[in-house]
C-alpha cells in the first residue's frame, strides 16, 4: 500500500470504528446516561443523518479549498468529535457530538477517494479508492470488536478515548505522508461542483449506490432474527457469523478495486446480477446453517466487491469537478442504508416472512442492474456520437488539406 493512502486508510478506520461501534456498546451507554436502549439506538440514527446532512454543506464550504488541508481538518473534526462524545455529560450532549462528527464523514470520504485516485496511474484508481476503503472494512471486523470489548471492560468512554489516539495518529499521517497538489484547484471552485451535478451520468452513478445499499440494508438490519429463527443458528454464534460477513467485505474490497480497474462498468453489472442471484440463494438455503454461513460470506464478498467501482463511477463521470459528487455518493449510500431498513421492515409488517426477506434485496438488485444498464447504453450512445463527430471533422478538413 502506498504511504499517502496508508494514512488516508487509517483515518477510515477510525472514521469506521467511530460510526459502528456505538452498536456494540448501547447497553453501557443507555445505562450510564439513564435512558432506554432503543434512544440509545437513536445514536446511530443520528450519526447517519449527520453524514446526509453534512456531506454537500462540507463538500460545497471546502470547494475552493487545496484537498490535502481540508482532508487535516476533517480528521481533526472527527478527533474533537470522538474527544466530546467520551466526555459528554449527558445523552443529548452526546447525540450532538455525534451528529456534529458524522458532518465530516461523506467529505472525508469523497475528497479521500478523489485524492487517493490521484496519486495512481490511471489503470491502477479504482484499486487505490479500495485501498483507502480498507480502513473501513478493517474497522468492522477489527476496530469494532476491539472497541465493544475495551467498552465492556472499562467503560464506553474508554472505547472514544481510543479513537480519539486513532484520529491523532491519522490527523499526523495525512500531514506528513499524503502530498499536496498545488495545481488541483485550477479551474475549479463552487461554481465548477456545482455546475458538474447537472450531469445525468453523476445521479444515475449515485442512484445504483444507493439501490446496492438498500439491498443489502432491508436484509442485513434483520440479519440476527435470520440467522436464530431460520437458520437455528445460536446467538452466541452470531458475532462469529457477523464477523465473517465483515471477512468477506474485507476480500471484496480489494476485488472490487482490481475488477474495476480492468472493467469498470461490466464490473458493477455483474455484481449487481450476482448479488441479485445471491440474495435469492439465502433465502433457499437460510434453513440449514451451514449453507447459511457459506452464503454469507458471499454476500460480504460481493456487498464490497461493488463500492470502489460505484466511487470510481462518480469520480470520473464528474472528473472536471469531482469533490462535492463524491461527497454526495457518500450520502446516496447511507440514504440507502436508511431506506433499506424501512423497506425490510415494512416488507416484514405487510406478511413477508425473516426466511423469505432477502427476495427484496433481490428485487433491489434488479432495480439497481436495470439503472446500470440504462448508463452503460447512455455511455456507448455518447461514445459513438464523438466518434462520428471527429469522422466528420476530419471529412471538413479534406479539401482544406488537399488545397
Amino acid at each position: 500500500m502506498p504511504l499517502p493512502i496508508l494514512a488516508l486508510a487509517i483515518a477510515s478506520f477510525c472514521i469506521g470504528t467511530t460510526e459502528f461501534v456505538i452498536m456494540g456498546l448501547l447497553p453501557e451507554v443507555a445505562a450510564d446516561l439513564g435512558v432506554s436502549i432503543p434512544n440509545a439506538g437513536l445514536l446511530v440514527t443520528g450519526y447517519a443523518l449527520g453524514v446526509v446532512i453534512g456531506a454537500p454543506i462540507i463538500a460545497i464550504a471546502t470547494a475552493s479549498l487545496p484537498r490535502k488541508p481540508v482532508l487535516i481538518g476533517l480528521a481533526m473534526l472527527f478527533v474533537i468529535g470522538n474527544l466530546f462524545c467520551a466526555v459528554a455529560p449527558n445523552y443529548w450532549m452526546l447525540m450532538i457530538a455525534r451528529v456534529v462528527t458524522a458532518f465530516g464523514h461523506g467529505a472525508f470520504f469523497g475528497i479521500g477517494s478523489v485524492v487517493a485516485a490521484n496519486l495512481v496511474p490511471r489503470h491502477k484508481r479504482a484499486s487505490a479508492i479500495a485501498l483507502m476503503f480498507a480502513g473501513l472494512t478493517l474497522a468492522n471486523i477489527l476496530g469494532v470488536p476491539a472497541g465493544t470489548a475495551l467498552g465492556e471492560a472499562f467503560g464506553w468512554r474508554a472505547t472514544f478515548f481510543a479513537v480519539v489516539a486513532i484520529g491523532i495518529a491519522a490527523v499526523i499521517a495525512i500531514a506528513v505522508l499524503v502530498p499536496a497538489n498545488k495545481d488541483e484547484q485550477k479551474g475549479g471552485g463552487i461554481l465548477s461542483e456545482i455546475k458538474v451535478l447537472g450531469k445525468l451520468q453523476v445521479w444515475l452513478a449515485m442512484l445504483i449506490s444507493a439501490l446496492a445499499s438498500a439491498g443489502l440494508f432491508a436484509v442485513f438490519t434483520y440479519i440476527k432474527p435470520i440467522l436464530t429463527d431460520v437458520s437455528g443458528i445460536p446467538t452466541s454464534t452470531v458475532t462469529f457469523v457477523l464477523l465473517l460477513f465483515g471477512a468477506g467485505m474485507t476480500v471484496g474490497n480489494i476485488v472490487g478495486g482490481k475488477l474495476a480497474d480492468w472493467k469498470l462498468m461490466p464490473t458493477v453489472i455483474g455484481t449487481l446480477v450476482a448479488l441479485m442471484f445471491t440474495h435469492a440463494l439465502l433465502a433457499e438455503v437460510s434453513g440449514n446453517a451451514i449453507a447459511t454461513v457459506a452464503v454469507i460470506f458471499l454476500w460480504g464478498v460481493l456487498t464490497f466487491v461493488i463500492v470502489p467501482p460505484l466511487q470510481m463511477r462518480v469520480v470520473e463521470t464528474a472528473d472536471e469537478a469531482p469533490n462535492l459528487a463524491a461527497t454526495l455518493n457518500q450520502g446516496a449510500f447511507n440514504v440507502g442504508n436508511a431506506s433499506g431498513a424501512w423497506i425490510g421492515g415494512a416488507a416484514l409488517s405487510w406478511g413477508v416472512s425473516y426466511q423469505y426477506l432477502p427476495y427484496v434485496g433481490s428485487a433491489l438488485a434488479v432495480v439497481g442492474l436495470l439503472v446500470a444498464l440504462w448508463s452503460l447504453l447512455l455511455d456507448r450512445k455518447a461514445r459513438r456520437e464523438r466518434l462520428l463527430a471527429k469522422e466528420g471533422q476530419q471529412l471538413s478538413l479534406e479539401p482544406l488539406t488537399g488545397f
